[in-house]
């Protein structure tokens, strides 16, 4: 018996020793897409000020030094991706996307090209590794309020609204009167992915007729596209010790919570980074 919980004991600090560091960053769109449920006024990245910050986050990341950085590009367009960062390296990519695409903000202010290629090449990295997996999960947001009108759930349509309203208003107020640093920040706290998460489980999979399940499987298809590109990010950082996710902050508040029960992986906060002298 001694032996046996000798041996656990080991086995314990072994895997907590062998586990990998990575720096979770959870964000808004920089190029506001408004593709999400909660619309929200834009945010200009390309400020001075902005930049400013920018800079200074890319350089606390960097005495991080994560060995590779994972973004929401859909996996299988990994070439475009790496194109577009080779047009960076050689300091040609701005010049490249105003010829071939002028009307595109998403090129220019996306967090992919303002965060995480600016990190990667202070870095020294030859390539930004995309784990998005958009194939993989259906969102049938219009289908849920459908059914919630039919079982007169009233009053969950109501909260629903509600919060929805809510949220876009203090988005919109924080966008107005916080800075960059100060946005992402506030988007990985604790209390901002329980808010997030908590607002699947609590509303929207309650939706529906007892015979109806589509508050269940919006869910599960959200749930299984995240958990898609968590095995992404498990199987790419095999060779790797330290690593940075740069997700939308919803797809980061799922993956804190995978991380939990990952006895290989190991969350680090982007405010303790930028805490460190």
């Amino acid at each position: 018996m001694r032996k046996l919980i000798t041996f656990l004991l080991l086995l314990n600090s072994t895997l907590l020793f062998a586990q990998k560091e990575v720096l979770l960053i959870g964000t808004f769109h920089f190029n506001n897409p408004g593709f999400d449920v909660v619309k929200t006024n834009p945010f200009d990245v390309t400020t001075a000020n902005s930049q400013k910050e920018l800079e200074n986050i890319s350089n606390k990341i960097k005495g991080f030094g994560p060995e590779k950085i994972f973004v929401e590009w859909e996996f299988d367009a990994q070439a475009s991706l790496d194109t577009l960062y080779d047009l960076y390296l050689k300091n040609e990519y701005f010049e490249y996307v105003a010829r071939k695409y002028p009307n595109r903000s998403f090129y220019t202010q996306n967090e992919i090209i303002q965060l995480a290629f600016r990190t990667a090449k202070k870095l020294g990295h030859k390539k930004v590794y995309a784990i998005d997996y958009p194939y993989a999960g259906d969102f049938p947001y219009d289908s849920l309020m459908t059914e919630i009108e039919k079982a007169k759930q009233m009053d969950l349509k109501a909260e629903i609204d509600k919060q929805l309203v809510e949220n876009t208003q203090k988005s919109n107020r924080d966008r107005e009167n916080l800075q960059l640093t100060e946005l992402i920040l506030e988007m990985n706290t604790d209390e901002f992915r329980k808010q997030d998460l908590g607002f699947y489980i609590s509303l929207f999979n309650r939706g529906g007729r007892n015979e109806n399940f589509v508050g269940a499987y919006l869910n599960s298809e959200w749930y299984k596209r995240n958990l898609y590109m968590y095995a992404l990010l498990q199987k790419l950082m095999a060779d790797s010790k330290k690593g940075m996710v740069l997700l939308g902050a919803s797809h980061v508040g799922m993956f804190s919570e995978f991380i939990q029960h990952d006895n290989q992986l190991k969350a680090i906060q982007l405010k303790t980074i930028l805490n460190k002298k």
